[in-house]
């Protein structure tokens, strides 16, 4: 019973972002791009990380790791982070696609299908939003 009461009473606080943690996810990032365009994807891997350590809601910093995971051949872990990214952004076609671009390069084509065709209807439903002659695809 007083497990219970200790589990009843914790409480998983989340840190606020500041404005310091969001510089510094944005500097790592573009680090993790420098890298990345300089063929070093296993030391990308960790700028995005670190970035995504800074503010965990950086989705520039969650495409860069999935991208860098995927460019140096991890690729469950890149299916992870690209999943990760779709539960951050369920409604980013781009999320969506990065998920299945990994999961076919791992050879889940149907879930690759699945996940490419989740996000022409993302795509379907902005459009279908946006006035006549606009797109305002992300």
């Amino acid at each position: 019973m007083a497990g219970a009461a200790a589990c009843s009473s914790t409480y998983i606080l989340k840190a606020a972002v500041t404005a310091s943690d969001i510089s510094l996810a944005l500097s790592l990032s573009q680090r993790g791009l420098d890298l990345l365009a300089a063929g070093s994807p296993d030391e990308a891997v960790e700028a995005f990380r670190a970035a995504i350590a800074a503010d965990p809601e950086h989705t520039e910093a969650h495409h860069g790791l999935v991208r860098a995971l995927r460019d140096a051949g991890r690729l469950e872990p890149s299916i992870a982070a690209a999943l990760a990214l779709t539960a951050l952004t369920p409604a980013d076609p781009l999320a969506h696609t990065a998920l299945s671009i990994s999961l076919q390069r791992a050879g889940h084509v149907p879930q690759a299908e699945a996940a490419a065709a989740h996000a022409r209807i993302l795509e379907w439903k902005i459009q279908l939003q946006s006035p006549p002659g606009e797109d305002n695809l992300p």
